[in-house]
């Protein structure tokens, strides 16, 4: 294993990306950890290894400021783990437009914003690992409630696909990593937005809501300090995957997901198929 690797890792002051952090320092990585409160940050770590990022994700000279200072700190960036986002519930119909365009602002243009920032200097390199912290939820929508954040993580697998045949040609590889359920304060109230306006008349989005916040949150199956190690070792890997599932529950959920679309297009063959022009 190379320790000598810079790692870039967004939203790293708690959960998944603060375990990655301390976990990297710990085997000897540099590491450039962004949040937007520094304090917050440097009561993950300190050292000369670990540089510390106050950053805006949503406004690109914040994020232009972080890449070029941690350039000028490290040399280089070698892996980037585009962690940062929050989960949003609600329905469709009563999430406002302010709330689910700030989800898509998190969740999918400030990864934008960080990616597009650091590519040019790892096409540079030739080389260079982007690991972009999706969900189960981005290759499977049927959680009523949760739309919003259904279609931001959607929107992360879709433009991942694409930006990997962009720049496999520059030594530049992309994992999209898929969490099911892990025990971190994902489901808590600073990391969960909920509706200002709920309406009572979607009781499967108030039950799925009331599942989420008081049952699941606290008691999720994963074990973050295992998905932590398991994409430390997948960015070692030489041909790593184009999508890493993580958790029992992942798993499951995705085969049932590929079995619903077999089963549709075997059943609906002829009208997909009868569409060609003769």
């Amino acid at each position: 294993m190379d320790n000598k690797k810079v790692w870039f890792v967004t939203g790293a002051s708690k959960g998944l990306g603060r375990s990655l952090v301390k976990q990297l320092l710990s085997k000897g990585y540099k590491v450039a950890a962004t949040s937007r409160n520094i304090e917050d940050l440097r009561k993950v770590a300190t050292g000369d290894d670990f540089l510390p990022l106050a950053v805006d994700l949503k406004t690109e000279s914040s994020v232009h400021a972080a890449v070029k200072e941690t350039i000028s700190r490290f040399g280089r960036i070698d892996v980037l783990v585009n962690n940062a986002g929050y989960g949003q519930v609600g329905s469709i119909e009563e999430l406002s437009d302010a709330e689910s365009r700030s989800n898509f602002d998190v969740n999918v243009f400030g990864l934008l914003n960080v990616t597009r920032s650091i590519l040019p200097y790892m096409r540079a390199q030739q080389a260079g690992h982007i690991l972009n912290i999706s969900s189960i939820a981005g290759f499977t929508g049927g959680f009523p409630g949760f739309g919003i954040y259904c279609a931001t993580k959607f929107a992360v697998d879709g433009l991942s696909e694409s930006l990997a045949a962009e720049v496999k040609p520059f030594g530049i590889s992309v994992t999209i990593v898929s969490p099911g359920y892990f025990r971190t304060d994902f489901l808590t109230s600073g990391s969960l937005g909920v509706p200002a306006n709920q309406l009572d008349a979607y009781q499967s989005v108030r039950a799925t809501q009331q599942v989420h916040q008081e049952e699941i949150n606290g008691n999720q199956p994963g074990d973050p300090e295992k998905a932590v190690a398991a994409i430390i070792d997948i960015a070692a890997v030489e041909n790593a995957p184009l999508h890493l599932f993580l958790g029992e529950d992942a798993y499951n959920l995705a085969y049932q997901k590929i079995a619903a679309i077999e089963s549709d297009l075997e059943q609906w063959k002829e009208v997909t198929v009868g569409t060609a022009i003769v």
